[in-house]
This record gives structure tokens, sequence and C-alpha cells, in this order.
């Protein structure tokens, strides 16, 4: 139809008329409520940000002191778990206070059992390291 057909029309039902492909030969257009088009776009655009958001893991932390009961690791491996079955990372650090640091082996036997306990739903991301007086370890789901 013919340019200003079309402009009849689109005025005709109190809508817009929008040029899709102006490359085209003729050009394409469309008779929409521009208004109305743009509020679903935003929606869309909404909706993908929040899905992108939720995908997104995050690196939670967990801070564990060397002198820690049985029963406060238990809490501190289930709360892991929830972490994990949230799809985020989780970093587990041992901290080190004053003369602690010359038994870093219990640290790293400390570890290993948190990492046992966790068992097969949980991989680590690397070796533990050393940072300062901190022993770290990062933690994903499998």
């Amino acid at each position: 139809m013919s340019s200003k057909e079309a402009f009849s029309l689109a005025k005709e039902k109190g809508v817009d008329l929008v040029e899709i492909a102006a490359n085209a030969n003729p050009p394409v257009v469309k008779i929409i409520d521009w208004g109305k088009y743009q509020y679903q776009q935003a929606k869309e655009e909404a909706k993908n940000r929040k899905k992108a958001r939720e995908k997104q893991s995050e690196l939670k932390t967990m801070k564990i002191g060397l002198k820690i009961s049985d029963n406060d690791l238990n809490i501190k491996v289930r709360k892991i778990r929830g972490f994990l079955e949230d799809g985020d990372r989780v970093k587990i650090i041992v901290m080190f206070r004053g003369r602690e640091m010359a038994h870093r082996e219990i640290g790293q036997e400390l570890l290993q059992k948190v990492i046992t306990i966790l068992g097969d739903d949980a991989v680590t991301t690397g070796e533990p390291q050393f940072s300062g007086r901190n022993l770290s370890v990062g933690i994903r789901k499998k």
C-alpha cells in the first residue's frame, strides 16, 4: 500500500506508523501503538536483566578459627552446603591468630576435614593457599 494510505489508516485508528526496515525497497512500516510497544520492550529488558542476575553466582566467604569445636564446624558446613545449593561459590578461610602460625599443619587438617565432610557435594577450585595469616581454598558445587 502507498505511504499516504498507510499514514491515513494509522491516523484513523489513532496509532503510529513505525518504519521497520528503512533499507528495503519499498521501506517496510508497521502500524502499532508506539507507547505500548516501548512499554513491552522495557518489561522484556527488565525480565532479561533479572534472569541474568539470578544466574550469576556470588562468592560467599566462610571464616573458621583454628580452635573451632565440632558442633560449630558442623553448623558452618551446613551453611556452606546451603550456599552451594543456591549456586554460589564459597571461599573457606582458616584464620590463624598469634602463635597458631607455628602449627600450619593443624589448619591444613581442618580444611581437609571440612572438604571431607562436604564430600561429593563440592569440588575445590584449587589448592589451599596461605595469604598472610589465613589459609584459604575455593569451593563450588559439583
